[in-house]
């Protein structure tokens, strides 16, 4: 059976405080029920939380005796600032309610108490507490895994939990995704993480080897094969053996070499150019592409036998443009990178020039934002990088696409991505703030700003 939730109560009038505590207990969550630790004042409350870290609730009235309810949430939110709080109050104005989320409460009830509605509300945060705890979880292990590839948006957790069940195991796996969004450092990090670690992984880009040498690159050749062939070689299949093999650009493959691929994905054997034996092998196959190989089997361009031996995993990988709330997380993990690389560790991006990278297309996606990164590195004097420093076609302001659709003004775009990075923090605003590459005080400012102009408060 799963430990229940632990839940603190916080109310001075005894009445109340055993209404609400039997409500909770009556109707306990899907799953685990509710453990309720009631108190009628601050003090040992909030002792009781600092010796309980199990606790993901507390419920607090606002009049109380000594510390009031926004002391209260003052302590849980240094203690530990991913528990919920829910304060309840007969005293309040028109502005409580607001200060009450300003200062970090989730959901705020006036007296006299609806118990229906309260143990709703606790459903609620307890259910997204619990979720975001997840999250994090998952994101921790994932992060270790695949440290070298960087995301926390949404469609790029979906693609670390494909690759954490798809690393262990012996299946070709095919990886689609528009050029420069890292499909060799997916392919490697499936590598690192399969039995074949202690292995070798060896890539080969299909496209940039002319197609009379490519079979000797793949398979081998035998002296006296061919002209030039001056001594024995052992090919990529060769070589990989025990290991991992990737090939990049796997669209790009002549027809007649698809034919030979698909024979030694059969049969586990080829035969080096010029030679007289089969060699067995045992390989694990990684192939990847930015073409749409579906449309190349229809035009007889791909072998349809081939490219469904390819496709029995198929990973994709989404366009930097598809996810702008991992621009500023990569923006400022490139720039410490390759900012200590080059002995300028205290260099930073001004919040402009993170505006206006968050309104760039990037159609050269990670791979064209690291190249930049790494220009201003070299040739920004200064330690801020402001938007002044940036060419001309990152300065002007454009429109790019989210997860929600299009995005057309950079007001929106910075609503959006603040957001968002509140919600992958399970709404720890220092970790937004440090993650976006700007102070406290201003993401603050701007949440105000948010709230005051109609524009809706980040849920996370």
């Amino acid at each position: 059976m799963s430990d229940p939730i632990h839940v603190i109560v916080v109310e001075d009038d005894q009445s109340n405080r055993q209404s609400y505590t039997k409500a909770l207990s009556k109707e306990p969550p899907v799953g685990p029920g509710y453990r309720v630790h009631a108190f009628d004042s601050a003090n040992p409350a909030i002792e009781h939380l600092r010796c309980n870290p199990e606790v993901s609730l507390v419920i607090t009235d606002l009049m109380l005796p000594g510390i009031d309810g926004f002391g209260v949430l003052a302590a849980v939110r240094a203690i530990d600032p991913d528990i919920g709080v829910l304060m309840i109050t007969g005293h309040g104005s028109d502005t409580t309610p607001h200060e009450a989320k300003a200062k970090g409460a989730e959901y705020y009830l006036a007296k006299p108490v609806d118990l229906g509605v309260l143990r709703q509300l606790a459903r609620t945060i307890v259910e997204k507490r619990l979720a975001s705890r997840e999250r994090d979880y998952w994101r921790h292990r994932l992060g270790e895994k695949f440290g070298h590839l960087v995301g926390r948006s949404k469609s790029m957790e979906t693609l670390f939990r494909q690759m954490e069940q798809v690393a262990p195991t012996r299946s070709n796996v095919l990886i689609v995704g528009e050029s420069g969004t890292g499909k060799e450092l997916v392919a490697n990090a499936l590598h690192e993480n399969s039995p074949r670690r202690s292995e070798r992984f060896l890539p080969i880009n299909c496209a940039a080897i002319p197609g009379e040498i490519l079979e000797s690159e793949l398979f081998g050749h035998e002296k006296g094969s061919f002209t030039g062939a001056t001594g024995r070689k052992l090919g990529k299949f060769e070589l990989a053996d025990k290991g991992t093999l990737f090939l990049d650009e796997i669209g790009e493959l002549p027809l007649d070499m698809q034919v030979k691929l698909l024979r030694v994905l059969e049969q586990r054997e080829f035969m080096r150019v010029g030679g007289t034996e089969n060699i067995k092998v045992d390989i694990r196959l990684i192939a990847a592409t930015n073409q749409d190989l579906e449309t190349g089997v229809e035009q007889g361009r791909f072998r349809s036998d081939l490219y469904y031996r390819l496709k029995v995993v198929t990973l994709s990988i989404p366009p930097l443009r598809e996810r702008a709330e991992d621009i500023p997380i990569l923006a400022n993990h490139f720039l410490q990178t390759l900012a200590r690389e080059n002995g300028r560790e205290s260099m930073r991006f001004s919040a402009e020039a993170l505006k206006a990278l968050l309104t760039a297309r990037w159609e050269g996606n990670v791979r064209e934002l690291r190249n930049l990164v790494e220009s201003l590195v070299v040739l920004v004097p200064s330690e801020e990088i402001r938007m002044a420093d940036l060419p001309e076609e990152y300065a002007a302001e454009t429109t790019v696409s989210g997860a929600e659709g299009p995005v057309s003004t950079m007001v929106e775009i910075e609503r959006q991505a603040i957001f968002r990075t509140l919600e992958q923090t399970g709404g720890n605003r220092t970790q937004a703030a440090e993650l976006l590459g700007i102070g406290l005080r201003t993401l603050q400012r701007k949440l105000k700003e948010y709230r005051e102009a109609g524009s809706g408060d980040p849920d996370p």
